[in-house]
C-alpha cells in the first residue's frame, strides 16, 4: 500500500494496546540532527530525508559564532536552562521578553548559546550546540530506521517538563506555565490534585470503558521512581506498577488499553537526575537508551505485538539547540481550575515549544518512513481518542494530527526482535552515577522546581494511604518544608512506603 492511501479508521481494528514512553529534555537536532536518516515521505511516498542539520547552523555569543558540531558527551557538565523565560531567550534572542498574554516575540532560534552561558556554561559556550552522531545513539537510530520518525513533532509549549507532560496526558497544561513550587502544590490538594476543566486522558479512558496503567521507574537513588502522572487528580499513586515487572506483565493476559511509562528520574534532589533512565542532560544518555531498548523488546517479543502501538518521544528540548522555529499553535481553550497562581507568566498557550524526537512503532508501519507533518504532545491523546472512539478534551487535541495514517502495511511486517546495545563503556557510564549532594545543596530552598513537583506526588501518596483525619497535619508538614534536605527526607519516606505497598502485577 502506498503512503497516504491507508484508511486511518482501520487502525481501530488493528490496535488494542497503546504504549507511550516519554523521556526528558532533548531536542530533535541534538539527538537526530546528524542522523542523515533517509526514506519515504509518509504523506507522499516520495524519497525524502529527515529535516536535520546541514552543519553550518550557529549561534553567537559576544560576537563569536558557535556552530553545531557532530559528537556530544554522554552527560552535560550542567543542566541547561529551560523555564519559560529561558526558552523565550533561546528562541527569540538575548534581549527578548514575553509580555503577559502575548504575543510571543519573533523567533529566530538565536539565543541557545547565550542562555547556556547564563546557566553557567561560559567556559565552553558551544557545548549546547553539540549533537549526537548515529554511532553514539545506536538504539534510537535503529528504532527510527525500522519504523517512522516524525521530524516536526514539537513540545506543546515553550517551557519545562511539567506543563509539557500535562499536554501529553490532558491536551492542556491547565494554565501551568512553569515548574511548580511547594506553596502551589499544597494548594492543588484543595481540588485533590492538579485538575483540568475537561479532565485528563486517564479520566476520559475510564469514562469510555477503557483501561489504563502507569509504570514507574523502580525506586532509585534520591527520589528516582515517582511518576509525574501522580500529580493529576484521579491518579491513585498506589496503583502504579514497577517498570521492572513490565516485560513479564505483557505475558500475563495483559488487557490494558493505554499504558503510560515513566522513566526513573534519578537524583532530583540536586537537579542532576543522575542514576536514572530519563536522559536528563546531566545524567548519562545511556540509561535512556537502555530503557528504549528494553521497552521495545518487551513489546516486540510479547503476545501483544501485532495489536500494539508504541509512541516514543521526549517532553521538551531541555535548552538544547534546534534550528527550526516553532509555529503558532491552537490554544486549548479550557479554563484554569487549579488554584495556586499556576499561570505566572501569563502565557496563553498559543505557541508550540521546540522540536523533540518522536518515533512511532508498530508492525504495520514500514521501515524508513519519515513524517514531516506537524505533531505535538496533544497528538498522544488525539491518537488514543480516535483509536478507541471518544471525543477530544480541548481545542488542541481536537485539531491535532494523530499517527493513524502511518499504518500503511496491510499485514504485519517483520521487525527486529532486538535492538543494538547502547554505545558507551562501563567506565563512562559510571562517571554519571549520582553522588551524595553537598551540605550547601541540601540547605538550598526547594523553590520552583521538579523537586517541588515530586514532593507533591509523595504528599499525595501519603494522603491517599492515611486516615482522613490526618490530612490537615500532612498538609501542614509539607507546607513547612523549605530546604532540599527536608524535601528529601519526606520523599524518601513516601517512596519506601510506596515500594512496600506495591500492588501485585496482573
Amino acid at each position: 500500500m502506498q503512503p497516504g492511501s491507508s484508511d486511518p479508521n482501520a487502525l481501530a481494528n488493528k490496535v488494542e494496546h497503546i504504549f507511550v514512553l516519554m523521556l526528558e529534555n532533548r531536542s530533535l537536532d541534538h539527538m537526530l540532527g546528524f542522523s542523515s536518516l533517509k526514506g519515504k515521505d509518509a504523506e507522499t511516498g516520495k524519497e525524502t530525508s529527515i529535516h536535520g542539520l546541514a552543519g553550518n547552523e550557529s549561534n553567537s555569543y559576544l560576537g563569536t559564532p558557535f556552530k553545531v558540531t557532530p559528537g556530544a558527551d554522554i552527560s552535560m557538565p550542567l543542566d541547561p536552562l529551560h523555564e519559560f523565560p529561558d526558552v523565550v531567550i533561546q528562541l527569540a534572542g538575548e534581549k527578548a521578553t514575553y509580555p503577559p498574554g502575548g504575543p510571543y516575540p519573533p523567533i529566530n532560534n538565536s539565543g541557545f548559546v547565550v542562555s547556556y552561558v547564563e546557566a553557567g556554561g561560559g567556559k565552553n559556550p558551544g557545548e549546547i550546540m553539540k549533537c549526537y552522531t548515529p554511532a553514539e545513539l545506536p538504539v534510537l537510530n535503529a528504532l527510527a530506521t525500522n519504523f517512522a520518525v516524525c521530524d516536526s513533532w514539537y513540545s506543546s509549549m515553550p517551557g519545562p517538563t511539567w506543563p509539557n507532560r500535562f499536554f501529553a496526558m490532558a491536551a492542556s497544561a491547565g494554565g501551568l506555565d512553569r515548574s511548580p513550587s511547594v506553596e502551589q502544590m499544597v494548594e492543588w490538594e484543595s481540588v485533590l490534585g492538579f485538575s483540568f476543566e475537561h479532565g485528563s486522558l486517564f479520566e476520559a479512558l475510564e469514562a469510555n470503558g477503557r483501561s489504563w496503567r502507569i509504570y514507574r521507574g523502580d525506586r532509585g537513588p534520591l527520589v528516582g521512581g515517582i511518576p509525574i502522572a501522580g500529580a493529576l487528580k484521579g491518579i491513585p499513586i498506589a496503583d502504579s506498577y514497577r517498570y521492572s515487572e513490565f516485560a513479564a506483565d505483557l505475558h500475563k493476559n495483559y488487557s490494558t488499553h493505554f499504558t503510560w511509562i515513566e522513566p526513573n528520574y534519578g537524583s532530583a534532589l540536586d537537579d542532576t537526575y543522575k542514576g536514572g533512565t530519563s536522559q536528563h542532560p546531566v545524567d548519562s544518555v545511556t540509561g535512556g537508551e537502555r530503557l528504549i531498548k528494553e521497552t521495545y523488546e518487551a513489546i516486540r517479543n510479547s503476545p501483544l505485538w501485532e495489536k500494539s502501538l508504541l509512541i516514543l518521544t521526549w517532553d521538551e528540548h531541555g535548552g538544547f539547540y534546534d534550528h527550526v522555529p516553532p509555529a503558532e499553535a491552537e490554544k486549548p481553550g479550557d479554563k484554569i481550575v487549579t488554584p495556586g497562581e499556576v499561570n505566572q507568566f501569563g502565557f496563553a498557550f498559543g505557541h508550540y515549544g521546540v522540536r523533540v524526537p518522536a518515533v512511532i512503532v508498530s508492525p504495520y508501519i514500514p521501515a524508513q518512513l519519515i513524517d514531516h507533518r506537524t505533531y505535538d504532545h496533544s497528538s498522544i491523546p488525539a491518537t488514543v481518542e480516535r483509536v478507541f472512539g471518544f471525543g477530544p478534551l480541548t481545542n488542541r487535541d481536537k485539531i491535532a494530527s494523530d499517527v493513524r495514517s502511518l499504518f500503511l502495511s496491510e499485514t504485519p511486517e517483520e521487525k527486529p526482535t532486538k535492538l543494538p546495545n547502547p554505545a558507551v563503556s562501563a567506565v563512562a557510564d559510571a562517571a554519571a552515577a549520582p553522588e551524595p549532594p553537598s551540605e550547601a545543596k541540601l540547605a538550598e530552598p526547594v523553590g520552583h522546581s521538579n523537586l517541588a513537583g515530586f514532593l507533591h506526588i509523595a504528599m499525595r501518596y501519603e494522603l491517599e494511604t492515611s486516615p482522613p483525619e490526618q490530612r490537615p497535619a500532612i498538609l501542614a508538614r509539607v507546607r513547612a518544608i523549605n530546604t532540599r534536605a527536608e524535601a528529601l527526607a519526606y520523599i524518601n519516606d513516601a517512596a519506601v512506603k510506596l515500594d512496600a505497598a506495591d500492588r501485585p502485577s496482573m
